[in-house]
């Protein structure tokens, strides 16, 4: 597999965003109030911290995937990594070989990097550190840097693909 030479500033992002990731769940697992290592277990929240403004921390481990879809324990645990690694190499691989201009760059860049923040955790820790809550937005989910990263990536994925496909077929026939 060659990497075109285009695609490098995407292929390095994917890094930074599980970097970001990996250093937000870093935080958050160090601080003492949410006392969250301990709590892995009860499959209760940690603890909560507010913060001014519409968003609190919230600390809580997700057993699933994005949102807490898919809650999964034991073998479970290890056949849902290997479905995330598989669709993560997927992506990456679509990115490395195939991805053509940068709104497809960026939004695999960003789907690739936070799979890989998430799956870190799940093999770590057997779950993801979930702890933005936006609950004062009426967005109901506890999520962390990677799930936003998979979520604007799979927004501006739809975006590329759907509803800029036939400017993208227009715009080569000419």
């Amino acid at each position: 597999m060659k990497l075109k030479l285009s695609n490098y500033w995407a292929v390095a992002l994917i890094p930074v965003f599980v970097l970001v990731d990996q250093w937000s769940k870093w935080l958050v697992l160090s601080e003492p109030r949410f006392n969250a290592i301990a709590c892995l277990e009860t499959r209760q929240g940690c603890g909560h911290i507010p913060v001014p403004g519409p968003i609190d921390l919230t600390m809580v481990w997700n057993r699933g995937m994005s949102y807490g879809l898919l809650q999964s324990d034991g073998i479970g645990r290890w056949l849902l990594a290997l479905v995330m690694l598989v669709i993560a190499l997927g992506f990456l691989y679509w990115l490395v070989r195939y991805a053509d201009h940068w709104l497809l760059k960026l939004s695999l860049g960003l789907v690739v990097g936070g799979a890989f923040g998430n799956l870190i955790d799940r093999v770590r820790f057997g779950a993801v550190v979930d702890f933005i809550n936006a609950g004062d937005l009426y967005f109901p989910w506890i999520f962390n840097v990677a799930d936003a990263a998979i979520s604007v990536g799979a927004v501006l994925l739809f975006v590329d693909q759907f509803l800029l496909s036939g400017r993208k077929q227009a715009k080569k026939q000419s």
